[in-house]
């Protein structure tokens, strides 16, 4: 009975690990968002994390002839970047991302963490 309860009991640890391994730190996908950067913050009451906002202008499909604004939400884990992106703010900006599956509080609030910037046009001195 006592070998049931420890391989029940590995089994459990090893679960518990692979589903916040999967959740939380598991890079899910990545890409490119390019808009407008709308601001970019430091912000926490433990973690101070950096967290910005991306409007996208798009058009929509639904009703003929309207605008549809489109934003990305996402926290910045890289100082240099954030650092870069707050003197930016106003521009058209290229942003590279990896997309999780959940937050952690030291990495940010959104699941979208931005790790480079490809392009700013129009870039502040």
């Amino acid at each position: 009975m006592k070998k049931f309860f420890a391989i029940a009991g590995a089994v459990v640890v090893v679960g518990v690990g692979l589903f916040i391994y999967f959740r939380y730190f598991f890079v899910f996908g990545y890409g490119v968002k390019a808009g407008e950067l709308n601001y970019v913050v430091k912000k926490g009451f433990i973690f101070k994390t950096y967290e910005g906002k991306l409007i996208q202008t798009g058009f929509r499909s639904k009703v003929p002839n309207t605008i549809q604004s489109y934003e990305f939400t996402f926290s910045v884990d890289n100082e240099a970047v954030a650092q870069k992106l707050m003197v930016n703010g106003g521009r058209n900006v290229q942003l590279h991302y990896k997309e999780y599956m959940g937050a952690v509080p030291w990495r940010g609030y959104s699941e979208f963490v931005v790790d480079s910037i490809i392009e700013i046009t129009n870039e502040a001195r």
